[in-house]
Parts: structure tokens; C-alpha cells; sequence
């Protein structure tokens, strides 16, 4: 949370010619309500249930970038979405997260106790499910979300190497 996933994947998703959704915004769409607001009503378990439902239905499409949240990665189903295309990881530092979110008062998971605490915590939960990501960007105090996005087409490559699709047993063709 955070990030800037949304920022960055409208970028990303601007750059590619390809379709850009958010998965938050998707399931504020379909409910009629907030992030907040469902976390408030309905709870983070049936948050987490149309997250999955969201991203197992856009998953089917191609040409998509995709922003979602953080927790995303928690359920084990949600991997075998989100290795219908490239996971990409924007690592910002908890500190430079904890100055971006501290006037916020709309994320769910930091309305309890102190912001920076939190922050950490999640990312210990979440830390080695992340390092899974295809691709990995650090993000730079100064960076602009373009400079990341730049950053992050720099990097598609290195992952979709055309000699990794190469017959294995030496032999080309």
C-alpha cells in the first residue's frame, strides 16, 4: 500500500498499449462502496474473497496491467492469476511508505496502533511472498512514478529472454 502500483501500472499499462485496471477500484465499483468501508462492514475476509473473485476474472483477458493490493499475494490461489502475466514487485522502503501514508487515514490495515509498526509488520508477512515477484523495482525516495515505469519495461526483458524459451537439450533450430 502505498507504492504506487496505480500510478505506476497506468504508466505501464499506457506505454504497452494495454488495458489498466486496479483491483481496488474494480471491487469499489462492484460493491458501491470504499475499501474502507467494506473492511468496515463486511470484514477483511470477504474484502480478500472479491479481491480473488476480481482478479480470477481478469486474469482470463490479455493485454492488462494490473494493480492490486498488497494482500493479494496471501492467498494461494491468487498465484495462479497472477502468473497469467508478469508479478512485479515496487519495493519502497517502509520508512519512505510510513512519510507517504502518514496522513492517511483511509487505509484499513493501519487504522489500529502505530502506522510504522504496522507497515513493518506487513511487510515481514508478506516479504517472501513478494520475493516471488518475475520482477523487482526499488524505488527511490526521488523517483517519479515515470522514472519507475521506465525503470520496470527496463526489466520486463531480462525476465522474457528469448533464449529462455530455447530447447533445452542444446540443439537449435
Amino acid at each position: 500500500m502505498g507504492v504506487g502500483k496505480t500510478t505506476v501500472g497506468r504508466l505501464l499499462a499506457k506505454k504497452l498499449n494495454y488495458h489498466f485496471f486496479d483491483t481496488d477500484s474494480v471491487i469499489e465499483q462492484l460493491m458501491g462502496q470504499s475499501v474502507t468501508e467494506i473492511f468496515a462492514t463486511a470484514g477483511e475476509p470477504e474484502f480478500r474473497r472479491l479481491e480473488s473473485q476480481v482478479l480470477s476474472e481478469l486474469s482470463a483477458y490479455k493485454n492488462l496491467a494490473i494493480a492490486t493490493g498488497g494482500g493479494i499475494v496471501l492467498e494461494r490461489l491468487n498465484w495462479s492469476y497472477l502468473h497469467h502475466g508478469l508479478v512485479v514487485w515496487l519495493d519502497v522502503p517502509v520508512q519512505q511508505l510510513h512519510a507517504r501514508l502518514k496522513p492517511s487515514t483511509s487505509r484499513p490495515l493501519l487504522q489500529h496502533g502505530d502506522q510504522l509498526t504496522r507497515l513493518q509488520e506487513l511487510l515481514e508477512q508478506r516479504r517472501s511472498l513478494y520475493e516471488q515477484a518475475d520482477v523487482q523495482v526499488t524505488v527511490a525516495a526521488n523517483e517519479t512514478a515515470e522514472q519507475v515505469a521506465t525503470r520496470v519495461l527496463g526489466e520486463i526483458p531480462k525476465v522474457l529472454r528469448p533464449e529462455a524459451l530455447a530447447p533445452q537439450n542444446g540443439i537449435s533450430s
